[in-house]
């Protein structure tokens, strides 16, 4: 992508900039009277985003993440589609599917009366992406920079055949202290324990994060709270179009095994995911659409 085509085409004067990032890959920066965000348009993925009334990143970006082609950014918010976790069909695809690993098109780009800044980013299938999964979609992904941060990834079926989803904003959060971050809004609601062979427990109180975590929570409320305590904030996840939500860290032993965070990473780090995900699949008939909606304050 040329980065002087599309300042040309959807630059936006002092507001809105395209540079070229890490690896070489396209970045916008956003940067208003509310918020500064960095965004990837390759993978669609929101990097950064920072109210200017916070001294501290909404996301955690791992200073080891990848920036190279048919790799995922580890940080920020990846975009988990056309499924969530392993292949559904067990064919060896990759997980978590195939867009936060393609370079996305820049659809629009708008500053409107009240100083919001949106900017639309999108996805059409290609015979590379039919090879992978047999369907016809558009994907729109509009990303809203605010004193908070919205995100609503709309789903077309532009074939001729239904097709089923599971998909997610795989939103890594930053926090001071893991051991001081809890979430609020599960009480009382079952999980899939990943860890424990996907068996279904009941969440007691508030999650605290102790060890490793992957969980995949059922029937959810749209309002959760991570409470930062070490930061002295909390951020607020409100969502629409989902049932479920996951929360996720990789603790010590797997942190380590991955090359791309550091050995303690796992402190900063908080995975707080707005998910259709299990049994919450997702039917989309011929000429409809979806959206799955996240958004995200800071107190």
């Amino acid at each position: 992508m040329n980065i002087t085509q599309l300042n040309q085409n959807f630059g936006i004067a002092n507001t809105v900039k395209f540079i070229e990032g890490q690896g070489g890959l396209p970045f916008i920066q956003i940067h208003t009277d509310k918020a500064q965000a960095l965004i990837s348009v390759y993978a669609g993925q929101v990097l950064s985003f920072k109210p200017v009334s916070q001294e501290a990143d909404l996301m955690f970006l791992s200073t080891k993440a990848y920036y190279q082609a048919g790799k995922a950014i580890k940080g920020g918010v990846p975009i988990c589609w056309p499924w969530f976790g392993a292949d559904p069909e067990g064919k060896g695809r990759p997980a978590h599917g195939f867009v936060r690993n393609r370079m996305w098109d820049v659809i629009q780009t708008d500053l409107n009366s009240k100083g919001e800044v949106k900017v639309t980013l999108g996805l059409n299938d290609t015979p590379e992406t039919q090879a992978i999964w047999p369907y016809s979609f558009q994907l729109r992904l509009v990303i809203t920079i605010s004193e908070t941060l919205g995100l609503e990834l709309i789903t077309h079926n532009t074939g001729n055949q239904a097709f089923t989803i599971t998909q997610a904003f795989h939103t890594y959060f930053g926090v001071k202290d893991i051991h001081r971050a809890t979430v609020t809004g599960l009480d009382g609601k079952s999980y899939l324990d990943k860890v424990d062979a996907s068996q279904q427990k009941q969440q007691s109180g508030d999650v605290k994060i102790s060890s490793e975590v992957d969980r995949i929570y059922l029937d959810v409320s749209n309002e959760l709270t991570i409470h930062d305590a070490a930061m002295n904030r909390q951020i607020i996840i409100r969502s629409q179009g989902s049932q479920t939500a996951v929360v996720w860290n990789p603790w010590e032993k797997i942190a380590k095994e991955m090359a791309d965070l550091l050995d303690d990473d796992y402190l900063r780090l908080l995975c707080v995911e707005t998910t259709n995900a299990a049994a919450d699949t997702i039917l989309i008939q011929p000429g409809g659409q979806f959206s799955l909606i996240a958004h995200y304050q800071v107190k």
